[in-house]
């Protein structure tokens, strides 16, 4: 077996079913009573849903984002064949953060949907970052590169805006504890700097 069929065969699918493994767990809880897995949601279900979608929607924006930056560390081109596998997660758990937050908190009411997003402001920021997804998603594909060329890369620079308006979006609801924000902002920090760098790099030579 060479690299790509070992990719392609062992490597993608294994890293899809991991993926989806914090999804099922939260679904087991749900749906499976006086279960470890039931427990595992804790004393507030609602709170825990909704952040756990969230949290990992922040930690497959953070693999996203640091796709490029490893592959040039690492010399490794391959890696760049993960890069819209976990971007798509990044779409589904966002989805689901917004799903749950619908579904458990303003009872299917779109007119509750709408006064939270006027009326606050780190859910105008997040809701914000979630539709600024939807493009990059829809366009990921090989088809849509090579459809829209140059202007891909352009428009996939939006990662950039989304990745500010999540961290953002982390410390507003945040009361007490900033310890975890304050770490994504790190890494997302560290992670677009290097960018940066190769950037200014490359039009320097």
């Amino acid at each position: 077996m060479n690299k790509k069929q070992l990719i392609q065969r062992v490597i993608k699918p294994t890293i899809f079913i991991l993926s989806t493994l914090p999804f099922v767990y939260i679904v087991l809880g749900i749906f499976w009573q006086q279960s470890i897995f039931q427990q595992y949601l804790g004393a507030d279900p609602q709170k825990y849903i909704v952040h756990k979608m969230g949290e990992w929607t922040l930690k497959f924006l953070v693999i996203t984002l640091s796709i490029t930056p490893f592959r040039r560390w690492l010399k490794r081109p391959e890696l760049i064949q993960f890069r819209r596998m976990f971007g798509l997660f990044t779409m589904f758990y966002a989805s689901m953060h917004l799903l749950s937050y619908y579904l458990l908190y303003l009872e299917m009411d779109i007119s509750n949907v709408i006064d939270d997003i006027v009326k606050r402001p780190y859910i105008t920021i997040g809701f914000l970052g979630f539709l600024l997804l939807i493009p990059l998603a829809f366009t990921s594909t090989k088809g849509w590169m090579r459809k829209l060329g140059k202007k891909w890369q352009k428009l996939h620079k939006l990662i950039y805006i989304v990745a500010a308006l999540a961290i953002l979006h982390f410390f507003w609801q945040v009361k007490s504890d900033l310890n975890e924000p304050v770490l994504y902002l790190i890494i997302i920090t560290i992670l677009l700097g290097s960018r940066l760098n190769y950037w200014r790099f490359k039009s320097s030579q």
